[in-house]
């Protein structure tokens, strides 16, 4: 039998869309982890508009001194072809609502698998031992690819077939967004919610609408989500 690929434990590879989660979540890879790299997905997603925001907030989080020289490479894969096949509200210019599955038509299904299983292809090369993600299933969308056990049984998978040694973050799981801007105070002071509130991009619709929360049309699930969790922090 093959021994397992060596992989740098001070490595991670953080999924990076460009939104509060995952900036939240870079923010925490660049605390703990020596070497840092990040990768992005264009799926043909309607908010296309977070494929730059994403660049506009990596460079405003390599201005820290305690995190330039951790922030490393960025890849970004071309994954159109789910857009094509997934026929959603996120994907196709149609009403968001919900399905007859019970999930709101945002759903993409299989979206996080692939996410998490190219990222892991790319970790392999890199030699990254650490992978990021901001799912999350404690105040979200009901996706079933988002909830601890998914990940959980796909962090097995990954390394049975690449003979690997990954290990899957989550740091988000198990807390609501107001707990996410309050991780993000923490991590980043308000220089990290200035820039989560100017630059990151959650909006389903791609609106870049002002609001003290951040941009955003302020009706989609992901807006909702985010001016309560924001609320609720600043009301502590």
């Amino acid at each position: 039998m093959s021994s397992p690929i060596t992989l740098d434990d001070r490595g991670a590879l953080v999924l990076f869309s460009g939104g509060q989660d995952s900036t939240t979540c870079l923010a925490w890879a660049l605390t703990r982890f020596g070497r840092v790299e990040t990768i992005g997905f264009d799926y043909g997603q309607r908010h296309a508009v977070e494929m730059e925001q994403r660049l506009v907030v990596r460079d405003r989080l390599r201005e820290r001194p305690d995190w330039t020289d951790r922030l490393g490479d960025d890849h970004v894969l071309d994954l159109r072809t789910l857009g094509r096949i997934s026929e959603t509200s996120l994907t196709a210019d149609v009403a968001l609502a919900m399905s007859a599955t019970g999930l709101p038509n945002t759903f993409v299904p299989g979206r996080n698998l692939l996410f998490l299983t190219y990222a892991a292809a790319i970790a392999y090369r890199r030699g990254l031992r650490h992978i990021v993600t901001g799912v999350c299933e404690t105040d979200y969308s009901g996706y079933p690819d988002c909830r601890d056990d998914t990940v959980k049984a796909l962090q097995v998978a990954l390394n049975l077939g690449m003979e690997a040694r990954f290990v899957l973050h989550t740091p988000l799981m198990w807390i609501d967004k107001a707990a996410t801007w309050a991780l993000a105070a923490e991590l980043g002071g308000d220089d990290l919610i200035e820039i989560i509130r100017r630059d990151t991009h959650t909006c389903y619709l791609g609106d870049r609408t002002p609001h003290a929360w951040g941009p955003g049309c302020g009706r989609c699930p992901a807006c909702a989500l985010r001016m309560v969790g924001y609320q609720s922090w600043i009301a502590r």
